[in-house]
C-alpha cells in the first residue's frame, strides 16, 4: 500500500504499542505502556501507540509516556479525548492503519510492522487480540491464540500442566451452571480441599477479584466476588510455602527457552496475600520484590527447568512468567503461567532479567527482534 508523504527514511520497523482495553486490568496496562514507551530505542523503531478505551474503543493515543504514569494511587486510563479512533487492517498484505477524525476524510497511516500488545487480561491477553492480528498476518510480540487462551483461563491452564507432568495444588473448578444449581456439591468439595482456600475468577489477572477464606461461613461470599469478574471460577486449596517467580525468555536462535534466576514476592504486613492494592498501591514497604531469591542451588536449577518446561507445554512464543510455590521441605508447584506479566521496570518480569543480566531497553529490544522474526500465517 502506497504510504503518507513525509514517510522517514531510511524507514526503521514500524511498532505499534497497544495497551488499555475492556478488562479490570486497564490502568496496570497504562502503567505499563509508560515505561515501554520510554525505553523503545527511537533510533532503531518508529512508535505508534494505540490505546483501547474500557469500552473497547482503539485510539491514537499520546506519545508522552508521563501520560500513562501511575501517579500516587490515581489509575490512568484511556478516554475519547486522547485522540482520533483508528482502524487496523483485517486484509493479508496490508498493515496500514486508518484514523477516524470526526468531520475529516479517514486518512491511512504508515503500515505497522510488528504490534508490542501490552493488555493484560481479558479482551486482549486471552488470545482475542492475537486472533484479529493473526487474521490480518501480522506479527507481534508474545504468545500465539491457543496459548494466550488456555494460558488466560487457570481451569484449563492446570489440566496442560498436569497432562505435561508438572506439579500443582489441589484446586476445585466452579462453573457457572454447577454453582447455581448445585451449590452443596461445591461445597463439600471445598471441605475436602481443607481451609484456608483461594477463591479466583478463572479468567482474570493482578489478583482482581480474589479472597482468601478461612472457613465455610466466607466461602460464598467469596464465589460471588469473583463471578462478578468472572462465571467461571477457581478454588486452590492454600499451599504453605514461599512464593517465587521465574522470567522465560525463547531463544532468538530457536534453541531451548532461556530462563531467568528466580526472584520471591515477599509479603511482610498489612496484607492476607499478594494482592491487587499490595501489588501496584503499596508504598509501606509491606511487600518486598526479592531478586535473586535466597534458594538452595538445587531449587534454583529445579525451578528455573519447570519454568522452561511449562513454557513449551504451551507452545508460548516471546516471553512468559512462571509463578511457584516452594514448600519448606522442598516440594516445588507451579502456581500459573502469565504470558504477558507486568512490565514496568520495577515488575517482577524485568527485574528478574536485570539480576540475571539482561537490562530493560534490551529485553524489550530482545522481545521485538523476536517478533520481527516470526513467520506469518501458520507455523
Amino acid at each position: 500500500m502506497n504510504e503518507t508523504q513525509n514517510e522517514p527514511s531510511p524507514r526503521r520497523p514500524r511498532v505499534a504499542v497497544v495497551f488499555g482495553g475492556r478488562s479490570g486490568e486497564h490502568a496496570i496496562s497504562c502503567v505499563t505502556a509508560s515505561s515501554v514507551l520510554r525505553a523503545i530505542d527511537r533510533s532503531a523503531y518508529d512508535v505508534v501507540p494505540i490505546g483501547i478505551t474500557p469500552a473497547g474503543r482503539w485510539v491514537l493515543a499520546s506519545d508522552d509516556p508521563a501520560r500513562w504514569d501511575l501517579v500516587g494511587d490515581k489509575l490512568p486510563e484511556v478516554t475519547d479525548a486522547d485522540g482520533p479512533g483508528v482502524l487496523v487492517s483485517l486484509e493479508t498484505g496490508s498493515r496500514a492503519l486508518t484514523v477516524l477524525e470526526p468531520g475529516a476524510v479517514p486518512r491511512t497511516l504508515y503500515d505497522v510492522d510488528v504490534v508490542l500488545p501490552l493488555l493484560h487480561g481479558p479482551f486482549g491477553e486471552d488470545g482475542t487480540l492475537q486472533g484479529l492480528l493473526e487474521l490480518a498476518d501480522t506479527r507481534y510480540v508474545g504468545a500465539g491464540v491457543l496459548a494466550s487462551a488456555i494460558s488466560m483461563d487457570k481451569q484449563f491452564m492446570k489440566t496442560v500442566l498436569a497432562g505435561a507432568g508438572i506439579p500443582i495444588g489441589p484446586h476445585v473448578v466452579v462453573e457457572r451452571r454447577r454453582w447455581e444449581r448445585h451449590a452443596d456439591d461445591v461445597r463439600e468439595d471445598v471441605e475436602e480441599l481443607g481451609w484456608p482456600v483461594f477463591v479466583k475468577p478463572a479468567r482474570a489477572g493482578s489478583s482482581l477479584g480474589i479472597t482468601k477464606v478461612k472457613g465455610p461461613d466466607g466461602l460464598d461470599a467469596a464465589v460471588e466476588e469473583a463471578r462478578r469478574h468472572d462465571p467461571k471460577v477457581v478454588i486452590e486449596a492454600a499451599i504453605v510455602g514461599r512464593e517465587i517467580e521465574c522470567a522465560v525468555l525463547e531463544s532468538l536462535d530457536g534453541g531451548p527457552p532461556a530462563t531467568s534466576l528466580p526472584g520471591e514476592i515477599v509479603v511482610r504486613s498489612g496484607y492476607e496475600f499478594y494482592d491487587f492494592d499490595a501489588k501496584y498501591l503499596d508504598f509501606s514497604g509491606g511487600v518486598d520484590l526479592v531478586c535473586p531469591a535466597d534458594l538452595p542451588e538445587e531449587i534454583v536449577h529445579r525451578v528455573r527447568d519447570l519454568a522452561a518446561r511449562t513454557f513449551e507445554a504451551f507452545g508460548c512464543e516471546g516471553l512468559a512468567r512462571v509463578d511457584f510455590f516452594v514448600t519448606e521441605d522442598g516440594e516445588v508447584l507451579v502456581n500459573e503461567i502469565n504470558t504477558m506479566p507486568g512490565f514496568t521496570p520495577v515488575s517482577m518480569y524485568p527485574r528478574m532479567w536485570q539480576a540475571t543480566g539482561l537490562g530493560y531497553p534490551e529485553l524489550v529490544d530482545r522481545l521485538l527482534k523476536l517478533a520481527l522474526s516470526r513467520p506469518t500465517g501458520l507455523r
